[in-house]
């Protein structure tokens, strides 16, 4: 198969489904078709639509192959940031731009491959691309990931967050004043109605969400809040603020890059979403025993950070009065 491959739709094939008509011009089957739309192959005048997607006459149509996955993810010695370490599990601090596990686009260069080479597991199972993995954060949401060692503490860990017996803390900078300085946000969350690779609180089938936020400083057109959420569903934060006219400083894909023009250059031109897991607590899977972990703050942010008049804490300090995530 070419490297790309393009139609146009004449006047015959108007009016039918994605799916079928790109199948005859093709001379492929239905299904195969099906699954390069759902791998994001397809493209309609530059956008994804989905099979059932009814043509117009003149519509471009760009099919790019599929690549087919690997058999096993395999192991690549890559930098990890180690916060704790033990027989049975590890969390690392992430780094933004990393992507937790291989998907298609993304076979390399993930958490993945990191832990398969620093663990000396020689492969992945190939029914599993995912060894280890309880959680996930966005590719470019940087902060602290638990990992399991071995398959009893990855269902012991998985439990905990199924019933909401982990806590977790996100710090994050938005554009705009909240109208309290703390609060709960109760927005239902599920698959955009057009877009399916975003969330949306106006979604016709959602799941509830809730999302408990406490305001650190205000300046510069922006605010740093504290996110603590009581759900896990994708994106949740990223559409809760979104959701409220406060989309997170550089996420481009909630925010729009016009909600930032207006605000300083060291903002306005932040290469990702604003947003870092700062720190999680649950119990240690084998000894039961609460754990607190924190993750240091990546560059980027510190960079930020420095340009902000208000104190942005650095090293916390843990207790039963001071811990934020008893809050």
């Amino acid at each position: 198969m070419p490297s790309l491959q393009r139609f146009s739709v004449t006047s015959d094939l108007a009016g039918q489904r994605l799916d079928i008509a790109l199948a005859h011009l093709m001379g492929a089957t239905r299904s195969h078709v099906k699954m390069l739309i759902e791998h994001a192959c397809v493209r309609v005048a530059g956008e994804e639509r989905k099979a059932g997607y009814v043509l117009r006459f003149g519509d471009e149509i760009e099919v790019r192959p599929f690549a087919e996955p690997p058999a096993r993810a395999l192991p690549q010695d890559l930098p990890l940031d180690i916060l704790y370490e033990d027989e049975f599990f590890a969390a690392i601090n992430k780094p933004p731009g990393m992507v937790v596990h291989p998907a298609p686009g993304q076979w390399q260069g993930t958490v993945v491959n990191a832990l398969l080479a620093r663990w000396g597991w020689q492969e992945a199972a190939p029914d599993n691309l995912r060894p280890g993995i309880i959680h996930r954060l966005d590719k470019d949401t940087s902060g602290v990931l638990l990992v399991a060692k071995d398959p009893t503490t990855q269902e012991r860990l998985s439990s905990q967050f199924k019933e909401r017996q982990v806590h977790k803390l996100y710090v994050a900078l938005i554009v705009g004043r909240l109208a309290q300085p703390r609060g709960e946000i109760h927005l239902p969350i599920g698959r955009h109605p057009s877009d399916r690779k975003k969330m949306s609180v106006h979604a016709h089938r959602s799941r509830a969400a809730l999302s408990r936020y406490q305001v650190v400083g205000e300046a510069m057109g922006v605010s740093l809040v504290r996110m603590f959420p009581e759900t896990g569903r994708t994106h949740q934060i990223r559409v809760h603020l979104a959701a409220l006219g406060h989309p997170i400083v550089g996420d481009l894909v909630y925010g729009g890059v016009g909600r930032f023009a207006d605000l300083p250059a060291v903002l306005r031109d932040f290469p990702r979403q604003a947003l870092h897991a700062r720190a999680i607590r649950f119990c240690h899977p084998t000894t039961q025993q609460p754990l607190t972990l924190w993750a240091p703050y990546p560059e980027d942010l510190r960079g930020v950070f420095a340009t902000l008049p208000f104190v942005v804490e650095e090293q916390p300090t843990v207790g039963p009065s001071n811990d934020p995530l008893s809050q």
